[in-house]
């Protein structure tokens, strides 16, 4: 007896190729079937929608706080270089306030008349009358002094 290769024709190795593959994809789609599941086994189903929404829920509120987190990140970033900017500003307000007082300090000088106070040099004044014929108390006079000068703004 002797053997013999049986030939087939092309389309038909095609046509059971197709076959085959169809079916895989319908075992393949049968088998994931939500609905096919869930007439099955219903818990199983629930479980499954369950862990769904909670996967879904993670990862919605990771996207949230990580936008959060990146919104206060560039909120700090500009607080932070406005303070950096500030202390910038007063440091160099104080090297300039104590160059000027540095340059004033050069310059002023005591005249030569000028002594250092001793008891023994101070004179004690009565004090002066009022050419009303009252005393102005202190505080009155002080007040009209500071009535008459500007309002100097800043300090």
């Amino acid at each position: 007896m002797v053997a013999a290769l049986q030939q087939r024709s092309v389309t038909a190795n095609r046509a059971v190729s197709r076959a085959r593959s169809v079916r895989t994809l319908e075992l393949i789609q049968g088998s994931l079937s939500s609905r096919k599941v869930a007439r099955q086994s219903p818990v199983l189903a629930g479980l499954h929608r369950a862990a769904d929404g909670a996967l879904i829920g993670a990862l919605v509120a990771a996207a949230l706080m990580s936008a959060l987190t990146l919104h206060w990140q560039h909120r700090w970033t500009i607080a932070f270089n406005r303070l950096e900017t500030t202390r910038s500003l007063a440091h160099r307000l104080t090297e300039s306030t104590a160059m000027i007082e540095r340059h004033l300090l050069v310059e002023t000088r005591l005249p030569q008349s000028m002594v250092p106070t001793k008891v023994a040099n101070l004179l004690y004044l009565d004090r002066a009358a009022n050419p009303s014929g009252g005393v102005v108390s202190g505080e009155s006079q002080l007040l009209s002094q500071l009535m008459g000068q500007p309002i100097n703004h800043g300090y």
